[in-house]
């Protein structure tokens, strides 16, 4: 376990969309990791986290206690397995669970915005996001298809800056593998054209960047190739030899510790580390978003953790979505969202 830090600034878990598993994973996480959670406190409504908290606890468990806070740092004040709530602004009335709402979406996406606020304002050492749901973001006319979006657009705002000026990219993590995505939540005739050199080499230098960050030394960067077999030397496609392995000798010269383009279906097992030993390469850039997903989620999605790089706020969230088909059935795993918060004690000051 990793033990509390008072110096330590606060670190906001957002409550997610209210009709989901959010709110229920968080009432989980407080109760069964007191360690883990000290000096976390929930960006939410109040009324919300208190039914999650009942729904928990169920026949035969004690009720999870939910507090009100008015400042981060009072989260150190709060007793173990007790849910310190920074209440948002617009309080709910009831929210139908398992159910895409317009009012959820706004207040999934209100708590995102406070807590990139005040993280952009050094008043939280990290934000760790509950799952939202992006239909009911696009039905409160929310433009940004996800977390990494919508957080990109709040530090782009605050640093008086272009979103384009900006980069951000996703990692998904766990013991095993890492892997950085090229691009994100667009389709995937988007996701070809996006592997350009510009996008790919800015990929590698925010990895390099990021990735050495957190493992103080450069990692050990594997690249997957976008076609079957890497290519197969031109046979099913040319990307591998007109755009990746040309942008790869040109990060090489930059210093980085680049290796690839590889065949997608093998650089995630030579990547793995199993059994103690670690892989050949610390993290693989995956050229679309279900390439490098599938196999991260694969070793186990309760374990995974999503990285945002590149920004000036540190941000984790669980490798999972709402799961509508069992939001306030009590049956969702608080695993996932336990190691977010865990990365996240890791990456704050």
């Amino acid at each position: 376990m990793i033990p509390a830090r008072p110096s330590q600034l606060p670190i906001a878990i957002t409550m997610g969309d209210p009709a989901g598993i959010g709110p229920e994973i968080i009432a989980k996480a407080f109760r069964e990791d007191p360690a883990v959670t000290a000096g976390c406190f929930v960006v939410g409504d109040m009324a919300t986290l208190r039914r999650a908290s009942a729904v928990v606890s169920g026949p035969g468990r004690p009720l999870i206690p939910v507090a009100g806070i008015d400042a981060p740092q009072e989260a150190y004040a709060t007793p173990p397995r007790c849910i310190p709530v920074l209440q948002t602004p617009q309080r709910l009335g009831p929210v139908a669970v398992g159910r895409v709402s317009a009012e959820a979406g706004q207040a999934a996406a209100d708590c995102v915005v406070w807590a990139a606020q005040a993280a952009l304002r050094k008043e939280i050492g990290a934000i760790v996001t509950a799952p939202l749901h992006k239909e009911a973001l696009a039905a409160a006319g929310i433009s940004y298809p996800g977390h990494t979006e919508l957080l990109q657009a709040q530090a782009a705002a605050f640093l008086g800056k272009t979103v384009s000026d900006v980069p951000v990219r996703m990692m998904l993590a766990n013991d095993e593998l890492r892997t950085v995505l090229l691009s994100i939540h667009v389709a995937l005739r988007d996701a070809i054209d996006a592997v350009t050199p510009e996008n790919l080499l800015e990929t590698l230098r925010i990895t390099h960047e990021s990735v050495g960050a957190l493992l103080q030394r450069a990692p050990r960067i594997g690249v997957a190739g976008l076609n079957p077999h890497a290519g197969e030397g031109g046979l099913f496609g040319r990307e591998e030899i007109d755009i990746i392995a040309p942008t790869i000798e040109t990060a090489r010269r930059a210093g980085m510790d680049v290796s690839g383009p590889f065949p997608p279906d093998t650089v995630f097992m030579r990547a793995r580390a199993a059994a103690g030993e670690p892989g050949e390469f610390d993290v693989v850039i995956a050229m679309y978003h279900d390439q490098g997903l599938i196999p991260v989620k694969y070793l186990g999605v309760d374990k995974g953790v999503n990285v945002t790089l590149g920004l000036p706020i540190r941000r984790t969230s669980p490798d999972h979505g709402t799961a509508f088909d069992i939001a306030g059935t009590g049956r969702a795993d608080a695993s996932s969202l336990i190691e977010a918060i865990r990365f996240a004690r890791v990456l704050a000051p």
